[in-house]
């Protein structure tokens, strides 16, 4: 059976998309830590961030580096912390979360509740610094 993150990824799911090319795609968390907290992927499913072969895996921090440079610049912050946890979804993945202080990238942190216009506004200020 397909991840959730696949679902997303063959649009079975709506996301809020911030990019994406052959290989990769990056889209908001919809249970966000802070606003512009941003999910990247591998389209291929692949469970383990460490079992990514070197070349995808090295690809994957590529992207993942210019959807960051994005998000530091839409969203006020001192900069944008990297993290995995990926044992809630089998399907690798890294969090891109702008911080100000290392306790905004606390999963201990309760999660934003925003509105599908919120989300919509924060993935177009993203879409527009790329």
């Amino acid at each position: 059976m397909a991840s959730i993150f696949t679902k997303i990824v063959n649009g079975e799911i709506p996301s809020y998309k911030i990019l994406e090319d052959e290989n990769y795609y990056a889209f908001l968390d919809v249970f966000p830590l802070v606003k512009g907290h941003t999910l990247v992927i591998p389209k291929k499913e692949i469970d383990y961030l460490f079992d990514m072969e070197d070349e995808l895996l090295a690809g994957m921090m590529v992207f993942a580096k210019k959807v960051a440079k994005a998000v530091g610049a839409a969203i006020e912050c001192k900069r944008v912390g990297v993290t995995v946890i990926g044992l809630e979804v089998p399907h690798a993945h890294i969090h891109l979360i702008p911080m100000s202080k290392e306790k905004d990238i606390s999963f201990t942190n309760p999660k934003l509740k925003l509105s599908e216009e919120e989300f919509k506004e924060i993935a177009s200020a993203i879409k527009a610094k790329l």
